[in-house]
């Protein structure tokens, strides 16, 4: 089995939810007392945030990009980024490493296709949800990405970074993003990609009256299959 290197921390709700599912992942498949080869390094959120906030992406991809290294240079064999909005400095990350970067929209989006949707709403932080890089990168498979309006972009981001961040879930909130989803559905999304790590701690498929996508679940899928080397390779399942 392939070493997988975790770069997390952002948040660690969203590792601690990687660390499970990878290892629920590769003991379903191996059965027994079998787990996942990982290395995990987890950065302080806070000062991620920061750079966010303020607009210093360079600054954030030289961080993550010199703890990648970190995690290839103790043998990693590829890395997973634990956070969709950080992927809008993966392309920097994967230049400053030799082994691959396991990118999340590229698995997301190939089994999206697989359930042959093609127009998808899209939740995440305002970062994901407003920004090219990630819609870009869906588009570029092909897909059509609505995200919500306004009022509800707003909602969604700060239920995550003011509540499941902190690991706060709440009942109020679960709420508010059935509502938003059942928005996103009369505007014509035929699927819904849960396009943040944490918001899988608060809704799921029976959120939702179409097909949802979670991102982190569908991320820990690739990793296993290839870890596990590509004659083990399953289709994703959605939950």
């Amino acid at each position: 089995m392939q070493l997988i290197g975790l770069l997390g921390g952002m948040s660690w709700q969203s590792s601690a939810e990687y660390y499970r599912l990878l290892n629920e992942l590769v003991q379903d498949r191996q059965e027994g007392l079998h787990s996942a080869r990982c290395l995990l390094y987890s950065v302080d959120f806070a000062s991620i945030e920061a750079m966010q906030m303020e607009g210093r992406w360079d600054d954030a991809a030289e961080a993550l990009a010199a703890a990648a290294k970190v995690l290839e240079d103790a043998g990693a064999d590829f890395i997973v980024l634990c956070t969709n909005t950080m992927h809008k400095v993966a392309d920097q990350i994967q230049a400053a490493i030799g082994v691959p970067l396991l990118h999340l929209a590229d698995t997301t989006a190939t089994v999206v296709k697989e359930h042959r949707v093609r127009r998808v709403g899209l939740l995440g932080t305002r970062f994901t949800m407003t920004q090219e890089f990630y819609r870009d990168r869906l588009a570029s498979h092909g897909l059509e990405v609505l995200v919500p309006e306004g009022d509800d972009r707003q909602v969604v981001h700060e239920i995550i970074y003011n509540e499941l961040c902190q690991g706060i879930v709440r009942p109020e909130s679960r709420a508010r993003y059935r509502e938003i989803i059942r928005r996103l559905v009369d505007a014509g999304a035929e699927g819904i990609i849960y396009g943040c790590t944490e918001i899988e701690l608060l809704v799921d498929q029976t959120d939702s009256s179409v097909p949802v996508f979670p991102t982190t679940r569908l991320h820990c899928e690739a990793a296993a299959d290839r870890a596990m080397g590509a004659g083990r390779v399953r289709r994703p399942r959605l939950p």
